[in-house]
Parts: C-alpha cells; structure tokens; sequence
C-alpha cells in the first residue's frame, strides 16, 4: 500500500499521489506544506514562505500557536467525539462566549461555513412559517447581495448568485432573489409578503473583498425592523477579529438577527456556528437540525482557545493599530507602481490589492519570492495575515510585494 512518512515527504511524491488517488475538484498545487510556526509555513523541500492566506482566513493565531496547540493535545487526550446526545463543557462554554460578544440568544454548532449558512436558510424558513401562522411555502424568500458567497451546498448556492457556483447543478433551490450591495433601495424592492429574509456577508471576501459600507448595514437594519423580516449576517470569512473587531459589522452599531461563522472561530481546525438573538433562538426544535459532529469537545477546545488568545493578547486592538500602518504602507506601495496596481480594499487584516492583469499571475510571482496570497474576485488578490502576526511581518510582506510590483512587467 502506498504511503508518504515524514522521512519521504516530497513535493513530487505527494503530487503523485493526488493526481492518482484525490477527485480533481482543485487545480494542481505548487507545493506541499509539510510544517508552519507562526505566520510561516514551510514546504517538503524546505523553503518557507510568509503566509498571508492562513488558510484563507482560517488560521486566526498562525501556525502552531502554543496555547491552541497545548488546548488541542489537551482536549484529544481527555475526550474527542461524543455526539450531541450528550453534554459537553467546551461547547456549553463557547456557546457563553459567543453570546457574550453577539448579545441574548443562543448558538448552534457545526463544522463550516456552508453549514452554517445552511442552518440561517433553515433557521429564516422557520421563521417565515411562523409568521405565515405555521403554513409552509408561504413566507420563505431571502433576499441576497449581487457578487454573494454562500457556500457550496444546495442553499448556500442558491443564495449565490454567481454562474461559476451554480453551473451544472442546475436547478436551483427556489425562493432566492439577489439585490445590488451597499443599496438599501434594492433591497426593498425585493422584499415583498412573501420574503423571510435578507442575508449579507459584511465584508464580501470571494468577490474581491468589497466592505459592507456602516449607511447601508444601518439601512438594513430599519429596513428588516420595517418590513418584518429577519437580518441575516455572514461573517464565516470577515468574522472573529480579522477586521479588528470580533464581528466586522461591529464597526455600523448594529444588532442582526442571526450570524452565522466559521473559519477563524477554530484557528485551524474545523467548526462552523450560528448566532440568533432572543425571539428567534428557540425556532429550532429537538429533531428539526442537528449535526453528528458540530460542537464536538475538540473544536470547541480548538475555538475556545482562540478566543483565550484573541483576549489574553489584545488582538483586536492589535489588529486595529497595526493595520493602519499596514494600509498606509500599503497604499504608499501603490502609488509607487501604478502601472500595476489600481488600490486597495478591505478592513483590518481582511485586504485585497486591485491589480492590472490576471491575479494568479501576480500570486505565481508573489510565491516565487516566498509570500501566499490567494486570489479575490476578478482583480484581486487577497492579503490576510494572522491576528498574531508582528509589524515586522506584516514589513516583510510589503518588503516582497514593492520587490514583484517594481520589476515584474504587467501580465
């Protein structure tokens, strides 16, 4: 039977062995990540790499951050897997906590972000029949943003409405219409009797890291008062202090009604949850949701120790001041090349440069010369260090990108 152990892990074993044995549903890699120790990460053959994809927003404290490390061992030394049949004491701990920092109400457990969107779909619907006076099929619209990013499952790619997601999976699940984003007056000419909800990422990371503006959240939010429908927030990507805030709608002083989260919640390790603020916490009923392995004791470990850290090291304030010399720096660089770079979006350590040419040419490139990025959107290309990372990290990757944008031609 084959194998790779440690001592024989190359980049061209485990290559091979991909494109013999794992679905072809991801392009071929550049390399295979063998170790990571902060915001680095190295591959088989040795080489490291400043790491600003952290997996694509995923991993909050870095690589191998102690305490996250210490409360994994810990946890899969002690108890991994019970199923919900059971309490545990790490999710009855994180569901407080997540409570603490959204509001009254209650969470709900998972393993990703598509699930998670999942449950808000399922969770609004529940909401419409009971509006509707407990018929079906009456009040089950949602309302999404143009340029969305759901998820990959049949809801979250119906609430998608981008053909690149939803081609050859065709037809869709009914009963999702898509608005312009940052426009209130869009939305409200969706909603109608039949609508349940309107569901927005904050920050749209897929399509190129294009921030929710604080008018059109606060508009939302009288609009859904108004009309009598359920706000939806996704902040699976833009959530858990990448924007320096632990949520990134924070910023609008706003309330939803129900959020939904995942990659940054575990540091790494897989957990997906939702949020719903008291009046529509209890729409779930024993038998009408549920999830083998959302909540397990492990990744409730794994996310209560990120935000241990998130607390015990001040992150978000860390990220709020360290990022604003980053965008200036960033911005500078700009400037610097505008042949090949047209500006920035984003907030916090959730950014994207805008580039002139195909952005997998400008991250080919970037990688050359040891920094990940990931591309956003079709002019894009996304920079999300670590929470943890130093200013002389986040130096190190301007110090790289002035490097390829000054002498690299424009693809």
């Amino acid at each position: 039977m084959a194998s790779v152990t440690a001592s024989k892990v190359t980049t061209e074993r485990v290559s091979g062995l991909y494109e013999a044995h794992v679905m072809k549903n991801y392009g071929p890699a550049p390399f295979a990540a063998v170790r990571g120790q902060g915001s680095y990460v190295w591959d088989a053959e040795g080489r490291r790499y400043l790491d600003f994809c952290s997996g694509i927003a995923t991993n909050t404290l870095g690589h191998a951050h102690a305490h996250w490390v210490q409360a994994v061992q810990q946890q899969a030394g002690q108890l991994a897997h019970m199923s919900n049949l059971f309490y545990n004491e790490p999710q009855a701990r994180l569901a407080q906590r997540l409570c603490e920092r959204a509001g009254e109400g209650r969470a709900f457990f998972c393993n990703s972000g598509t699930e998670a969107n999942e449950a808000l779909i399922k969770l609004a619907r529940l909401w419409g029949r009971q509006r509707a006076g407990g018929e079906s099929g009456q009040i089950y619209k949602i309302v999404t943003a143009e340029k969305a990013f759901h998820g990959r499952t049949f809801g979250g790619m119906a609430a998608t409405p981008q053909a690149k997601i939803q081609h050859g999976f065709e037809p869709m699940l009914p009963g999702f219409e898509h608005a312009e984003f940052n426009n209130v007056e869009a939305f409200a000419d969706k909603i109608d009797d039949r609508t349940c909800a309107v569901m927005i990422e904050t920050i749209q990371g897929e399509s190129g890291v294009l921030p929710a503006s604080v008018e059109f959240l606060q508009g939302l939010r009288q609009l859904c008062d108004e009309r009598g429908v359920m706000l939806l927030i996704d902040e699976v990507q833009c959530g858990i202090g990448r924007s320096g805030h632990f949520f990134a709608y924070e910023e609008a002083g706003i309330t939803p009604d129900a959020i939904g989260m995942a990659k940054g919640l575990g540091g790494g390790f897989p957990i997906g949850a939702i949020w719903a603020r008291k009046g529509y916490d209890e729409l779930f009923t024993p038998g009408s949701h549920g999830s083998t392995f959302g909540g397990n004791p492990l990744a409730c470990a794994a996310a209560n120790a990120v935000i241990d850290a998130i607390e015990q090291e001040d992150l978000l304030d860390k990220v709020q001041s360290q990022s604003a010399a980053f965008i200036q720096q960033l911005n500078d660089m700009v400037a610097r090349h505008p042949e090949q770079l047209t500006g920035i979006r984003g907030r916090g350590y959730h950014l994207a440069l805008v580039v002139q040419g195909d952005p997998l040419f400008w991250i080919a490139r970037l990688r050359e010369q040891g920094l990940l990025t990931v591309r956003g959107g079709a002019d894009g290309i996304r920079l999300l260090p670590p929470l943890t990372a130093s200013m002389r990290d986040l130096e190190n990757g301007i110090e790289i990108l002035d490097f390829v944008f000054g002498t690299t031609p424009t693809a």
